[in-house]
């Protein structure tokens, strides 16, 4: 009976570390996803901002796998070199090292107070980011308690004569140690919650430090699994970055893991304390594998090009629309929710063309801009009619109701694509074409806007595969902060004007076109909230003050 306790105390307890990780990683999503997305896609134009992009991402989202299925995603789209995501995971493996280290520092009395502050912040507050937060705050004071309980559950195993003899087991037959870490942090998904384990068993003094050494490599060759799979039916591309990842921890485990009596004889002559020892080991081991790892990246890449080559695909034209799916509505739907997504990259590759021409006063970005559209174009009306002959059969109301949004979303990107060819494009053209110059001022202005536009587009992608409402009531909360950026900008613009700026006088009319058309397209992108919000009841049918 006493055996049964301790291993309900032992479970709960970890189950309460993975739920508080989880907390954390979707509190910080709601708060700051969109701009840690945003910063990691711009943080990679060099190995040291990768690096640290990956860290900072890690350490914030308290989980690894988190960070590379975004760097995955705009490796995908072209948007960050694979060199450089190799990179990023680096520095992730890091964050997540030096996590470990700050959580174990004897810091479980904050956890109460944590808890509370993110209950006031998350219930006081109709924000979604604030209440973000407050989760946050919440997960990182139950991880701090889990801690705690971890170690009253694995105190009374110091004398358990099964938890001696499968120690001992495991002592003498290192590799099989490490393959068995590795298990659990796959299991958990969370190499963290597998180190953490380690540190409450260390604690009790049970362990030895070569086993120590060999578990802690485990969870780190586990920890690069979870990406890997989940990333199987991704593209090359993303393949090549999770592969990547699992090849250099695998790679850095063979290496360490025969010198495990060694690296315990230095630790020892070094008194590293036996509480403390997994995650100095975590660390110093992620540390040195990113200072070894670091200068083959391109050699990395190049390898796992070759064995995750690209697929050959045709270059235009639907590729989810399956005839055969039509039969089944829900599979023929997921297709075409699929091909959508695509309009929807198209339309985002638009937009960075065009912002790229703006920022660098070069018409070369542009080139690839009229063939893009006319596949948004093709695309859609592809959808359209796809759709309409899944409807002959009759639909149920909810496979119905998804496919009026999935039509409704496409055509919203099809508008988008025609504001931007004929009209941010233009204006664009003129720009660069007239040598006219913006004011600092409206440059600044504009530029932000573009930017805030692109998040907003990815925003809405995510919100239509998910139909998550706080992530789009969250749109919705951005749509507001445009129209006021858009009055804020035209009335700044004006007093230049006023005060004769020549700058703003050359250029008054592009300035106030291209704010236009940012607003537009930002309102047919916040078009994709509406349904899902309208169906959890968060919509008014108008926006006018009651009487």
């Amino acid at each position: 009976m006493g055996s049964t306790v301790i291993m309900i105390n032992l479970f709960g307890a970890i189950a309460l570390l993975l739920f508080g990780l989880s907390q954390v990683k979707d509190g910080v999503t709601r708060a700051f996803g969109i701009k840690l997305r945003t910063g990691l896609a711009r943080g990679t134009s060099g190995s040291l901002r990768s690096f640290f992009g990956g860290f900072v991402a890690t350490v914030a989202l308290q989980s690894s796998t988190a960070t590379a299925l975004m760097i995955t995603s705009f490796v995908e789209k072209g948007l960050v070199q694979a060199r450089m995501a190799q990179i990023v995971l680096l520095g992730a493996n890091v964050g997540t090292a030096v996590t470990a280290w700050i959580v174990s520092r004897g810091v479980e009395w904050l956890s109460p107070l944590l808890i509370l502050a993110g209950v006031i912040l998350h219930r006081s507050s109709r924000s979604s980011a604030r209440q973000g937060g407050g989760a946050a705050l919440v997960g990182i004071g139950l991880m701090l308690l889990s801690l705690h309980l971890l170690g009253l559950a694995t105190e009374p195993m110091r004398d358990s004569p099964a938890l001696g003899a499968f120690i001992g087991l495991l002592g003498g037959a290192l590799p099989v140690a490490m393959i068995f870490a590795a298990v659990l942090a796959f299991l958990s998904s969370s190499s963290l919650a597998v180190v953490v384990l380690i540190l409450s068993l260390s604690a009790t003094q049970t362990l030895s430090s070569e086993l120590t050494v060999a578990l802690v490599l485990g969870a780190n060759l586990g920890g690069a699994v979870p990406p890997l799979v989940a990333t199987l039916r991704a593209t090359p591309a993303a393949r090549r970055v999770t592969a990547g990842n699992l090849l250099v921890r695998a790679i850095g485990c063979v290496i360490a893991l025969p010198a495990a009596p060694l690296l315990s004889e230095l630790l020892q002559s070094l008194h590293v304390p036996a509480q403390s020892l997994p995650v100095d080991i975590h660390l110093a081991f992620n540390v040195a594998l990113a200072i070894l790892a670091w200068p083959f990246s391109p050699l990395l890449s190049s390898v796992m090009l070759k064995i995750f080559p690209d697929e050959v695909k045709p270059e235009a034209g639907p590729r989810f629309l399956d005839e055969k799916a039509l039969a089944t509505p829900v599979i023929a739907l997921s297709g075409a929710t699929r091909e959508v997504l695509r309009v929807g990259d198209l339309i985002e590759s638009m937009l960075i063309h065009t912002m790229d021409a703006f920022n660098s006063n070069n018409l070369d970005p542009l080139r690839d801009v009229p063939k893009l559209e006319g596949e948004v174009d093709r695309l859609q009306q592809e959808v359209k009619i796809y759709l309409s002959r899944l409807g002959r059969g009759g639909l149920d109301e909810e496979n119905g109701r998804r496919s009026i949004v999935i039509i409704d979303y496409a055509i919203n990107l099809e508008h988008i694509g025609d504001i931007i060819e004929k009209g941010l494009v233009d204006q664009v053209t003129k720009k660069v074409n007239g040598g006219l110059t913006f004011s600092e001022e409206g440059y600044q202005e504009l530029k932000s806007l573009f930017n805030l536009t692109i998040d907003n587009l990815r925003i809405a992608q995510t919100i239509f595969v998910t139909r998550n409402a706080d992530l789009a009531r969250h749109l919705v909360e951005v749509k507001v902060s445009v129209r006021h950026m858009e009055k804020r900008s035209s009335e700044r613009h004006l007093e230049r004007l006023r005060d004769g700026r020549t700058d703003s006088l050359q250029t008054s009319t592009l300035h106030l076109d291209m704010l236009r058309d940012l607003k537009r397209i930002n309102a047919h992108v916040v078009s994709v909230a509406y349904p899902i919000l309208d169906e959890s009841g968060l919509l008014s049918e108008s926006r006018l003050l009651p009487e």
